[in-house]
Parts: C-alpha cells; sequence; structure tokens
C-alpha cells in the first residue's frame, strides 16, 4: 500500500507521521500524557482521514533498550527455537517486547551461535499507546527499534568500517550504535547536552563507549573506534573542534543534507528521525519487536484485502469468460447459419440435377441395402477354405493318416446319415437358405466331418488309437476350432464288449475313423 502511518515514540511524546506516495508531511506530536492520549485517539478517529484502514509502523527512540551478546549451541529446528525462546525469556522475563538476531558462529571449539539479544526493557512506555491502537482496531504492521533500524541506514550511507560507532542526535537524545563488520553488537542513549544547538558532550559520550566497549572485550586494545557523526552542515565546523582523534578513536562526519540524499530525502532534517522513518517507509523490514494483541488486526486487514482481491479477480475473470462466451456464440450462430444456407443450396441443386435424370430402375435405400448385402456377403460368407487350411496342416503331421472322404456345411453339424435314410422325393423343392447361413449379419459356424484311415500295423490297435488321439490334439490347438471323434476304430465305451482273436500275428492293415470339426470364425 502507497499509504502508511509512521509512529515515532520517546519516552516524552509520540509523533505521528503520514506516509503517502514515497513522502510524508509534518508530524502531529502527542505527549505522554492523559491529554495527549486524548488527543491521539481524537487525530487517529477523524472520518476524513479514515486511518483506521492505514497500516501502523511504531518506531521506539527509548532510553530503556538493553542489547546481551551471548553464545548458544548450534541447534536447528523445533529445539533450537525452544532453546532460543527459553534463554530469552530468562534474560527479559518481564517484557513481551523482546527479540535475538544471528550474528555468526564461532570459529573454534563447538562452533556455538552468537547472538544479539535485546529487548525494550520498560513496557509501560509503550501501554498507554498501544492500549489506544488496539481498542481503535489500527492494524499495526510492526514495532521497531531505532538502533535496528539504523543497519538499514550504515548500509545506504556505505560505511566500510570494520569497527564503526554511528553517532545520530534523534529526539529521544544522542543515540551511538556499535557494529563490528556491518553487524550491530551494542547501542546506547544518553540526554544530549546542547549549547546553541550543538551536543557539546559528544567527544565524552564516545570515550564512555569505547571504554566499555573495551572492558566488556567487543573492541580489542589497539583497535581504531571509527566514529561517524551525523549533523547538521552548520554544526559540522563546531563539532570538529570538540572532537580530537586520538590512538584508538578517529572522528568522521556526515552532514545530513548528504544522508538525505542517499536516502531519498528531498529535504535536510535537523534530526536522524526522518531518516530513519523515511527508510522504515520504503522498505519497511519484518517487525523488531513481536506486536503481541496487535498483530490480529493487521490479520483482519489483509485477509479482507486478499479477499477483496480474490473477488476483483473472480469477477473479471467471469467477466471475460463471458465476452468470450458471447463472442463465440456470436461465431457459432453465424457459421450455423452459413452452414444452413450451403445445405439448402446443394439440396436445391440436387433436387433439380435429380429432375432432369430419367427414372431410376431401383430406389436408392434399396440399391443401398444392396450393396450392403454385398459387402457382408463378400467378407463373412462361409467358405472351406480356413478350415482346409488347418486339416491340411494336421495331415502334414500325421503322415500315418489317409483322408477318405469329406462332408463341409455351414452352420450348425448335421447328423450323420444312416443305412436306412432316404432321399427327398423328386420333385420337392430344396429349403431356402437362411440369411445367418450366409454371413449375414455375422459370419456363421462351419462344420466338417471327414472320415479317414489311420495305418494298422500287425493291427495294432493301441498304436492306431495314438495316432488318431495326437491326429485330434493337433487339430484342436487352432483357435476357436472343436474337434470331436465321433467314430475310433475301436469302440472303447463301457457297455459294449469287445471280440478277438490273439493267436498268430495278424497283418497289416487299415482302421477308418470319423472326426467332427467345428469352427466358429
Amino acid at each position: 500500500m502507497s499509504r502508511k502511518q509512521l509512529f515515532y515514540l520517546t519516552s516524552d511524546t509520540l509523533t505521528a507521521y503520514d506516509w503517502r506516495h514515497g513522502a510524508f508531511g509534518s508530524g502531529q506530536v502527542f505527549p505522554a500524557s492523559a491529554a495527549g492520549l486524548d488527543a491521539f485517539a481524537a487525530w487517529l478517529q477523524d472520518p476524513s482521514e479514515q486511518r483506521q484502514r492505514v497500516p501502523a509502523y511504531l518506531l521506539t527512540d527509548l532510553i530503556e533498550e538493553d542489547f546481551q551478546r551471548q553464545l548458544l549451541p548450534h541447534v536447528r529446528g523445533k529445539a533450537g527455537r525452544a532453546l532460543l525462546a527459553r534463554r530469552l525469556g530468562q534474560l527479559y522475563r518481564d517484557t513481551p517486547y523482546r527479540g535475538s538476531t544471528l550474528l555468526g558462529r564461532e570459529e573454534t571449539g563447538r562452533r556455538d551461535d552468537q547472538l544479539l539479544f535485546f529487548a525494550l526493557t520498560n513496557p509501560a512506555l509503550l501501554q498507554p499507546w498501544t492500549d489506544v491502537l488496539d481498542q481503535l482496531s489500527i492494524p499495526v504492521a510492526g514495532i521497531y527499534s531505532t538502533s535496528l533500524l539504523s543497519i538499514a541506514l550504515v548500509k545506504q550511507l556505505a560505511l566500510p568500517h570494520e569497527h564503526l560507532l554511528l553517532v545520530t542526535q534523534q529526539s529521544g537524545g544522542l543515540r551511538q550504535s556499535y557494529y563490528e563488520q556491518g553487524q550491530l553488537r551494542f547501542s546506547r542513549q544518553t540526554p544530549a547536552i546542547a549549547l546553541d544547538g550543538v551536543a557539546v558532550n559528544i567527544a565524552l559520550e564516545t570515550e564512555k563507549t569505547r571504554q566499555f566497549l573495551t572492558s566488556t572485550r567487543m573492541l580489542a586494545r589497539g583497535d581504531v573506534l571509527h566514529t561517524v557523526i551525523l549533523a547538521p552542515t552548520a554544526q559540522i565546523a563546531r563539532l570538529e573542534q570538540l572532537c580530537d582523534n586520538g590512538i584508538e578513536v578517529a572522528y568522521h562526519f556526515i552532514d545530513l543534507q548528504t544522508a538525505s540524499e542517499r536516502v531519498g530525502l528531498t529535504t535536510a532534517p535537523l534530526l536522524a528521525d526522518a531518516l530513519l522513518l523515511s527508510l522504515l517507509g520504503k522498505r519497511p523490514p519484518a517487525s523488531h519487536y513481536p506486536p503481541g494483541p496487535l498483530a490480529r488486526h493487521r490479520h483482519v486487514q489483509r485477509t479482507r484485502t486478499a479477499l477483496y482481491g480474490a473477488s476483483i479477480a473472480l469477477g473479471t475473470l467471469a467477466v471475460v469468460w463471458s465476452a468470450v462466451n458471447l463472442l463465440g456464440g456470436l461465431q457459432d450462430g453465424a457459421e450455423a447459419t452459413r452452414l444452413r444456407q450451403e445445405t439448402a443450396s446443394y439440396q436445391e441443386r440436387y433436387r433439380q440435377l435429380m429432375s432432369g435424370m430419367p427414372p431410376a430402375p431401383a430406389r436408392t435405400q434399396t440399391m443401398k441395402t444392396a450393396v450392403t448385402v454385398e459387402r457382408m456377403l463378400s467378407s463373412q460368407a462361409p467358405e472351406p477354405g480356413r478350415l482346409l487350411s488347418m486339416l491340411s496342416a494336421a495331415l502334414d503331421g500325421a503322415p500315418q493318416v489317409q483322408l477318405h472322404q469329406l462332408h463341409w456345411n455351414a452352420g450348425p453339424p448335421p447328423a450323420r446319415a444312416t443305412s436306412g435314410a432316404q432321399a427327398a422325393p423328386q420333385g420337392q423343392a430344396a429349403p431356402a437358405i437362411a440369411s445367418t447361413l450366409a454371413g449375414i449379419p455375422a459370419a456363421p459356424a462351419q462344420a466338417l466331418r471327414l472320415e479317414a484311415d489311420v495305418d494298422m500295423p500287425r493291427n495294432d490297435y493301441r498304436s492306431a488309437l495314438a495316432a488318431i488321439t495326437a491326429f485330434a490334439q493337433d487339430l484342436a490347438r487352432q483357435p476357436r476350432l472343436r474337434v470331436e471323434i465321433e467314430e475310433a476304430p475301436l469302440d472303447l465305451r463301457p457297455g459294449v464288449s469287445l471280440r478277438g482273436k490273439s493267436a498268430a500275428p495278424a497283418p497289416d492293415g487299415h482302421a477308418r475313423f470319423t472326426v467332427l470339426l467345428v469352427w466358429q470364425p
């Protein structure tokens, strides 16, 4: 969103700014009193501004802010988060405004994690203001610290010093933040003793900070502490007289006009508040301190915005889909009209052509039916070629079998003729052939009854039966072919008696057998 509410909180006042399109106007100052809280609530409820829908960012500049650097075992996942939360609770149990950031890992030993723990140790300074924001359902996007936000200011100013002390004069006082290789290690705020608008105690407070850093071993003896002071152009000459370089301290001065240009401000402010607020308005990072119950209003706003966006997207998609369907319907209607016109034109031409032709001997539908029947007959009419091919292949594998007689017919196999059967009377017409036997509408079954002789050396019925069985099994391997031995040389049925003589060996002979083949194409 291009509009934001920026609140700058000190121990004594809260200054509210409206951020619109990358710039903020003049601030509205509210003192930390009952009257100031009432005025702040009235300012938020201004109906012409509709501030209850604008996300708010609270930037704190308080002296009651603590920083501690500690080592923790390198643990990942859920156990690591639990260990971090437990250490935060041990260090700052009396405040909900606490957090941590990873600085790096030790280079030796267990390679423990280097963590910077920070907290606002006096939450009572925030509670009156946050209560007002909660009661009015202001969507608070985050609570920030000027010390932690100054990390982005150091990057914008491109300060390359390994041991850097950034000194800024802000509404809350004189802020000194120590950075080691670009990472914040410590920050403190002290009151500014001003003379003619110039903080004359900068050198004294810088020396105190250097001694503290040396005593806590954050700054080794002999390291040069590069102190960068942000100040208005008119004050730099006076500050250069007050700050003398030493063996372990080197002062650098940057005027606020140059800093404003690097940050993107058009006008140079008198304090560094505007620089930090501008960084917060343009690229707000994740909240430094947990907003707590205030976060629910922001979640509700984001959910509402997401639902509105989804509704707009669905509505737009529905409109586009309807337009596409409408255009497609119009095109389909025009195409259907064209096809109807072409159909009418072709029908008229057909009637004209048919009116000039002589009468056909048969109707068109009859001719079509005749063609269809002819195609069925040509492709599905029964013929014995396929069955004879199967039989021929089986006979090639059975040289002892000699073919004697074949009876082929389409449809179910007929009963075997007997000696007492009589022929049909003369002059009586043969029965008509059914259409199913002619292959209409599907190819009919075919039956082939064959009579054959099998070689039977020395009247050995066992070898003859074995040859007949092998011949039938060879035929049965063909797909969709049913093989049945109707008559064998030796009747082995249980109810039939066997007769013969086994005196002298008989000469070689032949035995007649009958096999029925039924094939379904």
